[in-house]
């Protein structure tokens, strides 16, 4: 907490350089933070004089992107922040974007102002979103073999991961994504990398029963049967069948927000016809531990982790 608060400090110091009203906007801030205010506009006057309106929250990531060296000025007049290799973004996308963005234009990545896209040697995203600094600079899922192999990509988000598997060879991508706004992105995604012919988009929730799938809880996953915002539900058995997926030479991904305990748990028949299989998991969601999975795909995989918080991890399975 103090060394948090001591960064917020240090920050706020270095915005100096930044506005002219650094300590009025910061005081601002700090109230707004604290739920003393809850006007959640900030007026910021630059140091050529200019002003401009911005939300709290990309007040604090201008702030601190320029306390971290990745941002070198902001035009308050047109809304746009200069960042290192010159790369310059409009407020809106810095506010949606947040802690991703420095590291993100570090390590190549730039914004195209005139049709609004990130882009990196010829990889092309509507918005930049963490998940694509996991899987293109982490490596997430560098250990996959999918050269030539169909995958099935269950919470495919905004067709990051699908892209990325399309990218090592994959021979095609199944890409499974239930919340319509991710998948409407996706379809864009897609598009801009002229990825048609090898990304199959669906959208739907992976379950291990049929119906439909709420999407508007984290615990969407198992929330099978009536609500507002519902998809439709898909099996896996249904994905092998619609797409004549031979799983044997196949790999299957899931990042599913809880729904790999489901499937696991209780589709294992199709589970264990895979090659090959990753998942993140949710442990905190459905209250049950990684074991319960382990134990289960022992009788068929070798299972690793490669990577592990406290409420989620990544396992990488290979059939023995």
């Amino acid at each position: 907490m103090f060394k948090r608060h001591l960064r917020r400090l240090r920050a706020l110091l270095a915005s100096r350089k930044l506005f002219r009203n650094w300590l009025s906007a910061g005081v601002k801030y700090y109230l707004v933070k604290g739920g003393l205010l809850h006007d959640d506009n900030i007026e910021i006057v630059c140091r050529d004089g200019s002003k401009g309106l911005i939300t709290v929250r990309a007040y604090a990531v201008l702030a601190y992107d320029y306390y971290d060296g990745y941002l070198m000025k902001y035009d308050c007049r047109n809304g746009i922040a200069t960042y290192v290799n010159n790369v310059q973004v409009p407020v809106e996308e810095i506010i949606r974007v947040r802690n991703a963005m420095g590291p993100a234009i570090e390590e190549g990545w730039a914004y195209d102002m005139v049709n609004r896209f990130w882009f990196k040697n010829g990889i092309k995203f509507r918005r930049m979103y963490y998940t694509i600094f996991e899987i293109f600079i982490h490596g997430e899922y560098d250990s996959l073999d999918v050269k030539d192999r169909v995958v099935i990509d269950v919470g495919a988000f905004v067709g990051d991961s699908a892209i990325y598997f399309a990218l090592k060879g994959a021979k095609r991508v199944i890409a499974v994504e239930p919340h319509p706004g991710a998948f409407a992105e996706m379809l864009e995604n897609i598009k801009l990398n002229k990825m048609e012919n090898i990304i199959i988009p669906v959208n739907a929730g992976l379950v291990s029963k049929s119906g439909k799938v709420c999407v508007d809880t984290k615990s969407a996953y198992h929330g099978l049967g009536d609500c507002i915002n519902a998809v439709s539900a898909v099996m896996l058995g249904e994905l092998i069948s619609r797409f004549g997926v031979d799983p044997g030479n196949a790999v299957l991904k899931m990042d599913c927000e809880g729904c790999e305990y489901d499937v696991i748990l209780n589709d294992y028949e199709h589970i264990r016809m895979f090659k090959e299989l990753v998942f993140e998991y949710h442990p905190y969601i459905v209250n049950k531990p990684l074991d319960d999975l382990l134990n289960m795909l022992s009788r068929d995989f070798g299972c690793v982790k490669i990577k592990d918080k406290k409420k989620v991890g990544i396992v990488h399975c290979i059939r023995k």
